[in-house]
């Protein structure tokens, strides 16, 4: 039989297990339909003009300073060393530190994430190739563009 002491141990790792899975997210991207150009409408392209065939959203996770992993990891350490009792309580302060220091540096990067706009083109050759933008450029999945200081101009 599991005792008081053990089950109220369990219930409170799964507590933060779920916690933390909660915190890291995921990554989720937008999308718009995506247009395939046909034989002709790429015959009729510039030689600097491109076809959009797709236009979307994606979120980007943020750089860690370290700030949260040493965060985490002390706060982790300190839950640890409270839950363990005996011989034990060294592997769970361990335990904790490695686990908050995890989850501090995902909660850090979660914290910094930035929205990105991603712009699929197909070239007058068939060539494919996606460009990342800070910012909405406008366009959308039919649209015939060609670049001029680095932004992406609909013709």
């Amino acid at each position: 039989m599991t005792s008081p002491s053990t089950f109220s141990f369990i219930s409170k790792s799964l507590l933060a297990v779920s916690t933390v899975g909660s915190l890291m997210g995921v990554n989720v991207a937008q999308a718009q339909t995506s247009v395939a150009p046909d034989k002709a409408q790429l015959a009729h392209l510039c030689n600097t003009c491109a076809f959009v065939s797709r236009v979307h959203t994606e979120l980007r996770q943020g750089e860690t300073s370290g700030v949260g992993v040493v965060g985490g990891a002390v706060i982790g350490g300190l839950l640890g060393n409270r839950l363990g009792g005996g011989t034990g309580r060294a592997l769970t302060t361990a335990g904790g530190a490695v686990a908050g220091g995890y989850a501090g540096n995902q909660i850090e990067k979660n914290s910094k994430k930035r929205e990105v706009w991603v712009v699929n083109l197909v070239y007058r050759d068939g060539s494919r190739h996606s460009r990342e933008f800070g910012q909405d450029q406008q366009l959308r999945a039919g649209d015939v563009v060609s670049m001029r200081e680095g932004r992406l101009i609909r013709q």
